[in-house]
């Protein structure tokens, strides 16, 4: 199974980043042997629509879940239409983000835990 995990760096021993729809790069895991993709997220300055639009792309990229530290309505609405869980409040290295999901520690959310344009101006490089 595929998982999507937002993240500051693209490697498995980045932080998780806590925007969503910002987030600087999306890891594209795959559970079974931790190979991963890693993919830089076209989405970081858009105007709007980041949320949906990043939701699109993991989805496009097969995740069925997404681990990562805040995620906002229109992203939320977007990622449960494609069938795909979303576990907020995720914080530390990805690595360890990973297990505490295997482990079954991070379960995922029944809504959104931030507003709309949360991490909007909120450019970290």
């Amino acid at each position: 199974m595929k998982i999507a995990v937002t993240a500051t760096e693209p490697n498995l021993d980045a932080q998780i980043d806590p925007r969503f729809g910002r987030c600087r790069s999306f890891l594209i895991v795959e559970l079974d042997d931790m190979s991963f993709e890693a993919v830089e997220n076209p989405n970081i300055a858009v105007g709007g629509g980041a949320g949906i639009q990043s939701a699109k792309l993991v989805a496009d990229k097969g995740a069925k879940v997404v681990l990562t530290g805040n995620c906002g309505p229109n992203a939320f609405s977007a990622l449960e239409a494609a069938g795909i869980e979303v576990v907020v409040g995720m914080t530390g290295a990805v690595k360890e983000a990973i297990e505490a999901y295997k482990g079954g520690s991070a379960k995922p959310t029944d809504g959104a835990n931030v507003q709309s344009k949360f991490g909007m101006g909120d450019q970290k490089t």
